[in-house]
């Protein structure tokens, strides 16, 4: 990555950047780029929800929303949101307002309730493990600490996980029951699994029968340009394959409508959605029906679903191309940084040389710019390299944003030039 530089020359840049550095700190900054929350301007694009239903409390058939049960969630909700998650609605479920609980729900489930294909329950197996591609999404990790999975780095390619170490692994080693994915628009890296990725995950050989793919389709909606990306259906292909208990399939409207206040979907093979259905029945007697119905008023169908994320779309896109504007300015040409240029989701990933990622997010803190924790994007917070920052451009306004990036840009110029000198 680094760039050959003469004694003199480097001495000079690393002047300009230790002065750059005292300017920046000297400004006072209070900027975070911590975490993908939508923005304010954002959220009010669903302020209409807080009005509704309104008067109505009955759903399309008749139910009334006010009441328990409907444990799947209400049909016309699942309708609209079927295309987009790849999941046929009659086995959609219609949740709480949090992908992650139904993701957490479904560890708890698998370790102590026998999953459809499963000899035993997980907690009597010696040991449970996860792939876990990296970078990666740091919530899914956390998941895994909390009850003992081991995690194995799968390194991400520009198709998704690299599948010549995921085929070879699954098939070796049946303590390894499951895979994170995030599909479209990867957390952190903005990688889009490719038809041939989907098609491998599918058909490949496992050793553990119950082995299980957490597809978290957060992004599936959240285009940045005007050429939405798809990716191919891992649902139908896995039922293709032989092997239709493979995939969860998670989604939510968090970053679509309120993110405090949304609805979580999981979709699977019926057999799963019944497993499922049968361990929460015994935590719950019913989802919010009631804020359900709030969002099929709102979003109305499918159609109103992607004029909704054009809004949003309109609110993103120029936070993330002022980020690639500003990388490009600051630092092309220097060697000292790589950046992803993403087509959806929320987040950008920034590489700096190895060993200095730590260390520039130490000196933007110091200089009033918190970003997310260096090693976040790996199991137990280890990056080995030292490398990856994770950059969430969303809920900053766009002045702040555009400051950020150009202090962050200074913090990587001063440790990649100090790294240099030693």
């Amino acid at each position: 990555m680094t760039t050959e530089l003469s004694p003199d020359a480097l001495t000079g840049l690393l002047e300009r950047a230790r002065q750059d550095y005292r300017d920046l700190a000297a400004r006072g900054l209070a900027l975070d780029l911590t975490r993908g929350k939508p923005a304010p301007e954002q959220l009010d694009l669903s302020e209409e929800l807080l009005s509704l239903p309104g008067g109505r409390h009955t759903s399309a058939d008749g139910t009334d929303v006010r009441n328990y049960g409907g444990l799947q969630g209400l049909p016309e909700l699942r309708e609209i949101f079927a295309e987009a998650l790849q999941v046929p609605a009659g086995q959609l479920l219609a949740a709480g307002n949090s992908s992650l609980e139904l993701m957490h729900d479904c560890l708890v489930h698998a370790l102590l309730s026998v999953l459809p294909g499963a000899g035993s329950r997980w907690v009597e197996q010696e040991r449970i493990a996860f792939l876990c591609p990296v970078p990666g999404y740091d919530r899914h990790f956390a998941l895994c600490e909390r009850f003992g999975i081991d995690m194995i780095p799968v390194p991400m390619t520009a198709e998704g996980p690299d599948m010549e170490v995921v085929e070879r692994l699954v098939a070796e080693d049946p303590a390894i029951k499951g895979i994170w994915c995030v599909p479209k628009y990867s957390n952190p890296d903005g990688a889009v699994y490719s038809d041939a990725t989907v098609a491998r995950l599918a058909t490949m050989s496992t050793a553990a029968p119950d082995f299980r793919i957490f597809w978290d389709n957060a992004y599936a909606v959240h285009h940045l340009t005007d050429e939405p990306v798809g990716i191919a259906d891992l649902l139908a292909a896995c039922a293709e394959a032989g092997n239709p208990d493979r995939v969860f399939v998670f989604g939510s409207t968090s970053k679509i409508t309120a993110a405090g206040a949304g609805v979580a979907f999981f979709g699977s093979s019926p057999a799963n959605v019944q497993w499922l259905l049968g361990n929460n029945a015994k935590r719950s007697i019913g989802p919010d029906k009631v804020n359900q119905l709030r969002h099929v008023l709102f979003l109305r169908d499918a159609d109103g679903l992607r004029a909704h994320m054009e809004r949003q779309r309109a609110l993103l896109q120029p936070k993330f191309e002022a980020v690639a504007r500003i990388l490009d300015a600051e630092l092309g040409g220097t060697g000292l940084a790589t950046w992803t240029s993403p087509k959806g989701g929320y987040f950008v990933t920034l590489e700096v040389p190895d060993g200095c990622a730590k260390e520039v997010v130490r000196r933007a803190a110091e200089a009033g710019i918190v970003l997310t924790p260096a090693g976040a994007t790996h199991p137990y917070g280890d990056d080995p390299r030292d490398a990856v920052i994770r950059i969430a451009p969303s809920y900053p306004k766009l002045a702040e944003l555009e400051q950020a990036i150009e202090g962050l840009a200074v913090c990587v110029r001063l440790v990649g030039y100090e790294q240099q000198a030693r």
